[in-house]
């Protein structure tokens, strides 16, 4: 039985591993590091700052990320996805030294990844998630925002179901992720307020809030161009009924 340690790491600011974290790095004796292309190279570069930072002695071991299959259903793409991706992990896994292996994950764990959900697809492993702060708790921060008003609640959703099924009955404050079509557009009216960002605790934050109305171009153009010139966008955004 190995030892997989599944870490938050946060949303690209390196301040942003924590203490626990730090230490399960230093007892990993492997660390398992996607290769996403050139494209994303930035993002494999980050990862070694933060094993660098928590003077970590283990090993680096890459692997190849596979793409999903667009020609499949939804569902049946990403099982598809997650079984490759989990049988490059067991082929790199054997190329590990005896002891716990560790797997850097974007955000939380246990939120909108399926980190979790792959890892136990193989055999033979103990999995001990380290919790790490989500996009959600960045965005709110950079924009100084509560994330619900007194007493009220609010809704965690992608952007594939807000653009199904509209505006869930009931919700004053919904938070949208995996959005990458920007489906805030499709809301009718103009009694919603955003709070959106991109690159959350990294260098090249972007940030932009308004009335919907107002500001929904501007961030359609404004992560287009990003995209365009990083070659990757990862992106959130709060909306809330005036």
């Amino acid at each position: 039985m190995r030892d997989l340690f599944l870490i938050g790491i946060g949303t690209g600011n390196p301040d942003h591993v924590t203490r626990e974290a730090q230490n399960a790095l230093r007892q990993a004796v492997a660390v398992l590091v996607p290769r996403k292309g050139p494209d994303k190279s930035d993002l494999a570069e980050l990862r070694l700052q933060i094993l660098a930072d928590a003077k970590a002695t283990a090993k680096i071991i890459p692997f190849e990320y596979p793409v999903r299959d667009p020609d499949l259903p939804y569902q049946e793409r990403v099982e598809a996805w997650h079984d490759d991706i989990a049988t490059r992990w067991s082929a790199a896994l054997e190329d590990a030294p005896d002891g716990p292996v560790a797997l850097l994950v974007w955000g939380d764990p246990a939120l909108y990844d399926s980190t979790i959900r792959i890892a136990e697809r193989l055999a033979d492993l103990s999995i001990r998630v380290i919790p790490g702060i989500t996009s959600i708790q960045a965005l709110a921060a950079a924009h100084s925002l509560p994330l619900s008003t007194v007493g009220g609640g609010f809704s965690v959703t992608t952007g594939r179901v807000l653009r199904a099924s509209g505006w869930p009955d009931g919700v004053e404050t919904l938070v949208v992720m995996l959005d990458g079509d920007c489906a805030f557009q499709d809301l009718a009216g103009d009694g919603y307020d955003i709070w959106w960002g991109a690159f959350l605790g990294m260098e090249e934050q972007l940030l932009i809030a308004g009335p919907l109305e107002q500001v929904a171009t501007q961030i359609v153009a404004e992560r287009a161009e990003a995209r365009a010139e990083h070659g990757w966008i990862m992106d959130t955004y709060i909306l809330r009924r005036r």
